[in-house]
């Protein structure tokens, strides 16, 4: 007689063992209806899977993430049936849940066409239109290595036999088609309505180059069409936001094979990138913070005492002189403790913040390479904080609150904010990691700010608050982020003087609000749309002259505006002013000021907005006063 205890405390006693849809239709037909599975006693099972003693049970539908999940997952076995269905000679290998949907990966005598995915995706359509009803079983690992080759399975045979024999396994049935696998899966194919297959690629067997070269299908499934359409949608306004293209037609940068991961700012992207980099060094300096450099190739011996050597590898870009083995720094810590080693500290001196917009290199794969995402040469605004135990919450308040009035400043304001404790591989003793989990913890709850937990997610050498952006069309960045160190100021000789007059450690904070700056540009770009405010924009005013006779007056203009600071351009050829408008409209300078006779007589401008708005005619210091205030506000 199991007594089952749901997620809101009630409880429900049956007679007999029950299903987790037992349950569900106990409960009421339309929870039945929507059931995909559940979490018994915090495992997540198939709907189907019985409960014989006393469990908790969460029932999963579409409207939980791990629902979503189980639609994903089966998905990718719906889509292996349709494939099998129109080409029976393919052979199955693995189709796994990724980020937005799922893939699997096929062996075939040709590669599949647009017109196959298409012919695959109806398939899938009809096979959900047939509601098949979705079965597990137990195979023995022989068992199964038999059932996969009869059917002329090679790779699944390949991968069950890897598994150790006294292990049953797990397999699921849909109709003719059955596959290996964990599960679980939804109740039946009818479950499955809002997916769309996107595109093809090649993948390694086993990722292996020296293996055949299978084909990977992508598709995204979700719980309703309309988070399907909503998904879509996000895809369409993310290719028009694609930072890459955007810097083409607004000659913002490049990059090309010969230094592949590293950036060839034009002249506009790099103002757009010294704004940025001007804008955060003004606020630390603001701040309490000390500049510094630190140099761009170090001996490796310092690598190895902080410990990067064996953690980086192969992502370390080395050099050679002298019989000395150098680094191409990947980071800029180490460097920063040798600073603060230079001269004796006591705990008066603390606490020490130290900033460096120091270039850093990691040997990136070149397959993970995207444009400013992920690049080899990256300069981040980084800083360290060397401090007393005592000191760790007042500086991770003081930080948060710097965070936050950047991620502002630069038009975000929806933050994730998640807090990584100690995993089971870590330096220091608890009691330290006790103190330093604290305090993260009180200085977040003291701001009030929502946050999740993630248990063991820390660095080895200490806890770690991770902030992430969300932008306009939901897509979420993780930029900043605060760690935590016992371990590298030790390793590298790092102490002061504490007050009773003992050699201490300090602790090191670890610290970023945008990370890379090459990335929360390109982030910036698409955010924005290249569109940006007046503030970054790298041409912040277009003068266009109407004809000749007005140049004259328009260099007078631009000179003006010049001395006063602003970021301006002049249009002086002989094309007509509609053509000048939409050109300078269409690279998204802010605002074109137009000069004609009589702007010029009048000593005024005409001002237009990037976006069409026709402000009227304007003197020079009603403009500059205008501007001045939309940039001060960060508008």
């Amino acid at each position: 007689m199991p007594v089952i205890t749901l997620p809101d405390g009630s409880q429900r006693q049956f007679d007999h063992a029950v299903t987790v849809m037992d349950v569900a239709r106990s409960i009421g037909s339309g929870l039945a209806k929507a059931t995909l599975a559940g979490r018994v006693d915090d495992k997540l099972v198939d709907a189907e899977t019985v409960i014989e003693q006393d469990a908790h049970l969460q029932i999963v539908t579409a409207k939980d993430e791990e629902g979503v999940d189980v639609i994903r997952h089966s998905a990718a076995h719906l889509l292996a049936q349709a494939v099998k269905r129109l080409f029976p000679d393919a052979q199955v290998t693995i189709g796994p849940v990724v980020e937005n949907g799922f893939y699997y990966d096929f062996s075939y005598k040709r590669p599949f066409t647009p017109d196959d995915l298409a012919a695959i995706e109806k398939m899938m359509q009809q096979i959900v239109a047939e509601d098949i009803a979705v079965k597990r079983f137990l195979l023995s690992r022989d068992d199964a290595v038999k059932f996969f080759k009869d059917q002329g399975e090679a790779y699944k045979a390949e991968i069950i036999e890897s598994i150790p024999a006294n292990e049953d396994l797990s397999l699921y049935a849909q109709g003719e088609f059955t596959d290996l696998c964990r599960g679980p899966h939804v109740p039946s194919t009818g479950k499955l309505k809002a997916f769309k297959l996107m595109k093809i690629a090649g993948a390694y067997w086993r990722g292996d180059s020296n293996n055949e070269m299978l084909q990977r299908i992508y598709g995204t499934a979700w719980a309703d069409g309309k988070e399907l359409k909503a998904y879509l949608h996000r895809l369409e306004e993310a290719e028009k936001r694609d930072h890459r293209k955007l810097a083409k037609s607004l000659d913002l940068f490049h990059a090309q094979e010969e230094a592949p991961g590293m950036v060839f700012w034009h002249s506009k992207g790099w103002t757009l990138y010294q704004q940025v980099e001007q804008y955060i060094r003004n606020k630390l300096r603001l701040n309490g913070y000390h500049e510094v450099k630190t140099p761009q190739v170090v001996d490796r011996s310092l690598w190895e005492k902080s410990g990067h050597w064996d953690k980086f590898g192969d992502m370390i870009f080395t050099t050679h002189s002298e019989n000395r083995d150098y680094a191409i720094k990947p980071m800029n810590c180490p460097c920063h403790v040798q600073i603060y080693n230079h001269g004796l500290k006591s705990y008066r001196d603390l606490p020490i913040r130290m900033a460096e917009f120091g270039s850093c290199h990691r040997n990136e794969p070149s397959g993970t390479l995207h444009g400013l995402m992920r690049v080899r040469n990256f300069v981040q605004d980084d800083a360290h904080i060397f401090c007393t135990e005592d000191q760790i919450q007042q500086e991770v308040s003081i930080f948060i609150d710097l965070l936050f009035e950047v991620y502002k400043d630069f038009g975000f304001r929806e933050v994730i904010i998640k807090l990584s404790t100690r995993p089971e591989n870590r330096v220091g003793d608890d009691s330290v990691w006790d103190k330093a989990e604290e305090a993260l913890e009180v200085a977040l709850n003291n701001k009030d700010l929502d946050w999740q937990l993630q248990p063991g997610e820390g660095a080895f050498y200490g806890p770690k608050i991770e902030f992430s952006l969300k932008d306009c069309i939901g897509r979420v960045w993780q930029c900043g982020t605060i760690q935590v160190d016992f371990s590298m100021p030790g390793r590298l000789g790092a102490s002061y003087i504490a007050e009773d007059g003992s050699k201490q450690v300090p602790v090191m904070l670890h610290r970023a609000i945008l990370g890379s700056l090459e990335r929360f540009i390109g982030i910036l770009i698409e955010q924005h749309a290249g569109t940006f405010p007046l503030w970054l924009s790298p041409v912040q005013i277009a003068v266009l002259n109407i004809a000749d006779r007005q140049a004259e007056y328009a260099e007078q203009v631009v000179r003006k505006l010049e001395k006063q600071g602003f970021r301006t351009i002049i249009d002086l050829r002989n094309e007509k002013i509609g053509f000048k408008i939409r050109e300078h409209s269409m690279q998204r300078v802010p605002y074109l000021l137009i000069i004609g006779d009589k702007e010029m007589d009048n000593q005024l401008v005409t001002v237009r907005t990037q976006k069409g708005e026709d402000l009227g005619s304007l003197s020079i210091d009603q403009l500059t006063e205008r501007l001045g205030s939309e940039i001060e506000d960060k508008k």
